[in-house]
């Protein structure tokens, strides 16, 4: 999943958030050190997210129709894909307007910056000034994210190009996340909180989520 879902998937506890974010930005195991408890355990439910979504049956179908194409790069274009999904459905998930959700995120995340890996304190203001949370939602945005992302990969990915691959089998994709997700949801609740007890849908108001 890309960076909308991960802060979605974050519970209510802000710290989780920031480890969740800025989970691709961080190596090693010794997180507990690094970071602190809450953060911690924000990067390694990221890592959970990943594995999860990686090893899930239906996103799999959504790899295979993309991978003879764009081969090792499917997976990237389906988290992004998933993300497109999610912010243009939003209001199914979060009964909070998705401009107000992505504003509180970006200022809580900048309020984190001593924290935030340097690679993610870069990433930051180009995020918030494309607002990338809300845009992924419709396809221009999502064209400028995918070409983004070509323009970072060593070899001609061809991301760009997705888009079409998109508009071309969006129903089957949007069938697959539709079924993925709600799995994806239960197993973060599942990791954030055993217990039984309310955690979505999520709400960043006054600096909470």
């Amino acid at each position: 999943m890309n960076f909308l879902a991960h802060i979605y998937l974050s519970g209510n506890n802000p710290s989780v958030m920031v480890g969740n974010f800025i989970g691709d930005f961080v190596k090693g195991r010794n997180l507990l050190e690094q970071f602190g408890d809450g953060i911690a355990k924000g990067i390694a439910l990221h890592r959970e997210i990943d594995a999860f979504t990686d090893h899930h049956p239906v996103v799999l179908q959504s790899k295979t129709r993309l991978r003879p194409k764009y081969r090792h790069y499917a997976p990237v274009i389906v988290d992004v894909f998933y993300d497109h999904f999610l912010s243009r459905y939003w209001d199914q998930y979060h009964a909070q307007p998705l401009p107000d959700f992505a504003r509180e995120a970006y200022r809580f995340l900048e309020s984190q910056s001593p924290v935030l890996p340097e690679g993610v304190r870069r990433l930051l203001p180009h995020m918030k000034r494309g607002n990338w949370l809300l845009n992924y939602g419709n396809l221009q945005g999502l064209q400028q994210a995918l070409s983004g992302l070509a323009s970072r990969t060593r070899h001609d990915s061809h991301m760009e190009q997705s888009v079409q691959d998109l508009e071309q089998s969006y129903d089957a994709f949007k069938t697959e996340f539709e079924i993925f997700f709600p799995d994806l949801i239960a197993m973060s609740r599942a990791f954030l909180h055993p217990l039984p007890g309310p955690v979505f849908p999520l709400a960043m108001s006054n600096g909470q989520h």
